[in-house]
């Protein structure tokens, strides 16, 4: 190769990584599992992905003080609260002080009129008044009795404590308890707290913000006693530890993984210039793959990067094999030798990767995109770059002689097994088919870093709120805000029987926050005038103990009322009930807007979902959402499309290997080892009770990606070549670093890091094993190492 060839190819390389390293920098990373659903959803999957990613639940953080004494956790509330309430991060905070709803009571109180569900034209009847003012007076002996007596006189029908009621919900028997003026849990040994954040939830770092806010307004309590304890849970708190942990993770799986094969690498050749060397298709593969991602998708995942980990196996692979079969002959010799093999290798690789990319779910497309970027880049710089730098090859010998003994060992000991293999295969495959209905798992949580332990902590503080997780929800779209007022206020009374009957616990509404405009229409006109007012009130209080001479404030504030236009959403939204608008009156992903209904379950978490669909039932368009059930649909259908793929990619790794091989024998012992390979491990799974995820599928396509190298060597075998030694040291050492590799991805704590290294690791040894089983017994003499 001339001096200028090589300069060109160098100076081009250089250019590609530098424009690589520049698109990687300026990348944006995200740990979101959304990325994980699908990118063009059906209108329920919409309603469902859109409250994951940015509903209120998404933005609400869940915060615990525990420690100390009652009274000092009710101080230490109060004053975290105030302090949180005072910054701009959060939309909304209640602990269940009087402080903390005093501007929303004050706003409630002043449209009272417009809001309260109890305002009918027989409600200001000498009998409607009676009947309210008996009920308002029976409650002053309550606890809620300390709240009523100040509003007496203005509110004697008591239409502040009816919108209260309805604001709640039917749970509000269940709500939080109360202690020292805040709310508790049920065992008073903790305060409770929830804020909701403003930013969107798919902002992590304003999430990230928003909860290192929580915990310095907490430490920064003046006098506050050591004992207390702060917790903060909730959606936005497990998705920025999330990224965090994955962010860990794939440092110490790239640091741990670099040095370990540093380290066999460099007793393997001897060489710390060709270790150096045997790094740049793994750090070409990964720039390239992180390059392409970010390019094509505006972001990469975090368990992009620790797929992407993975390629330090696959991409050390294509060097080894350069650095030591050029040692027979220069870089010359290899690209006719060894080069079509590896290229052939590298071809089937895509083609079982392709399929990904066309998938409808981002998460998977971008592990395919950055698959087949990544070994297009790795094997690029084996094929161009490493002739230049290393043109003969590694020099040094290492260990190679050893590996090269040990591997014609194992070629001559392997056909023995051959039988026994054949029947292992044959019980995997049968195994599987026993196994069939329970081979896959449903679940989309297999793929969610967050700890169990967590997520149980995080159900008892719901639960102590009494907010439960609202686990079935009903979406009605509409045209505009009105429209969907008024379908959630028509969907109400419906929802309301089933309520009644026992059918369901309760729900929430948009409505009961802002009815339409044309019910507050109503409203007013149900008003009466001062007159009237004013006489039917002072029948109704004769003889009573609430004079009507002391409720002139009363009919001053109704006549006010009656002056007074209906509300619009736009005035709700900067009113302080406009957070709790904001959860239940969304805009639609496809246009207009969307009325959602959670709907809560009975005490034994029963929902009545016959009565619930018969609700439905003649409201245009109403989707009833069980986020459960949906969420394990969106699954299967994610795994069933990603099953096709993976066919699809078998099949096109099938027809290029028998275009390449051209025999029915040759495409036999090249595809049963990958095909035994791929059985044996989902048999392994299946034996130990582990369903499989998509990620398992994921790795099953590594597993005929990297063995798929190792069968097309052994081909040159069955065609009757005497084994070159250093062939065969290239391929054991190929097959340990693949090994190391993915077995230390199978011992990382995020399990959809720790599937993909589970399938791997043993696929990858069993294809070569398996492999060398079917080497025919003629071709078990193998021509000396060259010397180094």
């Amino acid at each position: 190769m001339s001096a200028t060839r090589r300069a060109l190819v160098l100076l081009v390389w250089l250019a590609a990584l530098a424009g690589a390293l520049s698109v990687a920098m300026r990348a944006s990373y995200t740990a979101d599992l959304s990325a994980f659903l699908p990118a063009a959803p059906d209108a329920q999957q919409r309603a469902l992905i859109q409250q994951l990613q940015s509903g209120a639940a998404s933005r609400t953080l869940l915060v615990a003080i525990e420690g100390g004494s009652a009274a000092a956790r009710a101080q230490a509330s109060i004053a975290l609260a105030s302090s949180l309430r005072a910054g701009p991060l959060f939309e909304q905070v209640a602990n269940g002080d009087d402080a903390g709803n005093a501007a929303m009571a004050e706003w409630v109180f002043g449209h009272r009129y417009l809001l309260s569900p109890a305002v009918t034209p027989q409600r200001y009847t000498e009998a409607g008044l009676r009947e309210a003012l008996d009920d308002t007076l029976s409650l002053l002996g309550t606890p809620a009795g300390a709240r009523i007596k100040p509003l007496l006189a203005r509110d004697p029908t008591g239409e502040a404590m009816r919108i209260a009621e309805a604001a709640l919900g039917d749970l509000a028997d269940g709500g939080p308890r109360r202690s020292g003026g805040v709310w508790t849990s049920r065992d008073g040994a903790r305060a409770l707290l929830v804020a909701l954040v403003r930013a969107d939830g798919a902002d992590l770092d304003a999430q990230q913000a928003a909860i290192a806010a929580v915990q310095r307004a907490h430490d920064a309590q003046p006098g506050r006693p050591r004992e207390l304890q702060l917790h903060i849970g909730g959606a936005p708190t497990y998705a920025v530890a999330s990224r965090a942990r994955i962010e860990a993770e794939v440092r110490w799986l790239s640091i741990t993984g670099t040095v370990l094969m540093g380290v066999l690498l460099v007793l393997a050749f001897g060489s710390l210039p060709a270790l150096a060397v045997a790094a740049l298709p793994v750090a070409s593969g990964v720039l390239a793959g992180i390059a392409a991602v970010a390019l094509g998708f505006g972001a990469v995942h975090g368990l992009t990067l620790g797929f992407g980990t993975t390629l330090i196996g696959e991409g050390v692979d294509y060097a080894i094999y350069y650095l030591i079969q050029a040692r027979s002959g220069g870089w010359r010799a290899w690209l006719r030798s060894g080069w079509p093999t590896v290229r052939l290798g590298l071809l089937t690789s895509l083609c079982g990767f392709a399929a990904l990319v066309f998938s409808g779910f981002p998460g998977l497309a971008q592990l395919g995109l950055f698959s087949l970027a990544g070994l297009l880049g790795a094997a690029a710089t084996t094929r161009w770059v490493l002739p230049v730098l290393r043109p003969e090859g590694a020099a040094g010998s290492g260990l190679r002689p050893q590996l090269a003994a040990a591997a014609l060992v194992l070629l001559r000991a392997m056909p023995r097994w051959r039988v026994p293999l054949t029947a292992l295969g044959l019980g995997a495959v049968a195994l599987i088919g026993a196994h069939r209905q329970g081979l896959w798992g449903a679940e989309l949580a297999s793929l969610s870093p967050v700890r169990p332990e967590l997520l149980a902590r995080d159900a008892a503080f719901r639960q102590d709120l009494g907010r439960g997780d609202a686990l079935t929800l009903v979406v009605v779209p509409a045209a505009d805000d009105e429209a969907a007022l008024a379908a959630a206020e028509a969907l109400g009374a419906r929802m309301d029987r089933l309520v009644a009957d026992g059918r369901i616990a309760g729900y929430d509404s948009p409505a009961r926050l802002l009815p339409s405009r044309a019910t507050q229409r109503a409203r007013l006109d149900a008003l009466p005038d001062a007159g009237t007012l004013q006489a039917a009130l002072a029948r109704a209080t004769a003889g009573g103990p609430l004079p009507a001479a002391r409720l002139q404030a009363f009919v001053d504030d109704v006549q006010a009322a009656r002056r007074m236009a209906p509300l619009a959403p736009a005035e709700l939204r900067t009113s302080p009930l406009g957070p709790l608008l904001a959860g239940l009156l969304v805009a639609s992903p496809e246009g207009g807007v969307s009325a959602l209904l959670p709907v809560h379950a009975s005490p034994g978490g029963v929902v009545d979902a016959q009565a619930i669909r018969a609700a439905l039932d003649g409201v245009p368009g109403a989707r009833w959402v069980e986020v459960g059930p949906e969420l394990s649909r969106l699954y299967r259908h994610y795994l069933r499309e990603a099953q096709l793929q993976a066919a699809l990619g078998a099949a096109a790794v099938l027809v290029l290997l028998a275009l390449a091989l051209r025999s029915a024998r040759r495409l036999a012992a090249a595809a049963l080892p990958l095909l035994g390979a791929v059985a044996i491990t989902a048999a392994a799974f299946a034996a130990l009770g582990v369903p499989l995820s998509i990620l398992h599928l994921v790795g099953l396509l590594l597993v005929v990606a990297v063995g798929s190298n190792y069968v097309l060597f052994f081909d040159g075998l069955h065609r009757g070549e005497a084994p070159d030694a250093d062939t065969l040291a290239s391929l054991l050492l190929a097959n340990v670093t693949t090994v190391l590799s993915f077995g230390l991805l199978a011992a990382s704590s995020i399990p959809a890091l720790s599937s993909i290294g589970r399938v791997v690791a043993p696929g990858a040894l069993l294809a070569l094993l398996i492999g060398a089983a079917w080497v025919p017994p003629l071709a078990r003499q193998a021509t000396s190492p060259r010397g180094g």
